[in-house]
């Protein structure tokens, strides 16, 4: 029999929301791992659009307008805060680097202005609010049965439908996980 080896949460991981977590701030997504050590995790729901356009949240920062569409719901702390987590060819300055190029934060006016310029590949996503655990919290949930963590996927983390995405992961775990991929979607996701 083979031996299960349980992958790490690190920066740039995923945390899929097993099928029996019921907290409605965290069913059925996925969280991408910003921020992970002896302090705290952070995250971001990668899942969760908005019907919120950046126009109506960043109404000054036009060099964004095109390249972020739609706000995503980032998770249930500091709604008013906005994260923007960015893939683009050119560095921005006092961005923290996640995972495969991918980046969050930095310096709005360089990135407005390496959005504006940028190339057909870059991408961009604005997040209200974040995921966050205390020291320990985190562990106490994964102990628990309450998240699967898997490598970060970069066509996740910018996926056009995010919708899907939670049955999409469930679907791809295969055995067990097969039959969960078709439960309903959390009304919230959308």
């Amino acid at each position: 029999m083979e031996e299960e080896t349980e992958t790490p949460v690190i920066k740039g991981s995923f945390l899929i929301a097993s099928p029996h977590l019921r907290d409605p701030n965290f069913r059925q997504t996925v969280v991408l791992m910003c921020e992970h050590g002896p302090g705290g995790s952070l995250g971001l729901v990668v899942n969760r659009r908005t019907e919120h356009h950046i126009m109506e949240v960043l109404p000054q920062t036009t060099g964004l307008h095109e390249r972020a569409g739609l706000v995503y719901s980032g998770g249930p702390v500091q709604k008013d805060n906005l994260l923007i987590l960015h893939k683009v060819g050119t560095a921005v300055p006092e961005s923290q680097p996640i995972f495969d190029g991918v980046c969050l934060g930095g310096d709005l006016s360089a990135l407005e202005e390496v959005s504006e310029e940028g190339e057909a590949s870059d991408l961009v996503r604005v997040y209200m609010g974040y995921a966050g655990w205390a020291p320990g919290q985190l562990q106490f949930e994964l102990s628990g049965g309450s998240w699967i963590v898997l490598p970060a996927d970069l066509k996740l983390v910018f996926a056009r439908d995010p919708h899907h995405m939670w049955a999409s992961v469930m679907r791809s775990l295969g055995g067990n996980f097969t039959f969960y991929a078709t439960m309903p979607p959390d009304p919230q996701a959308n």
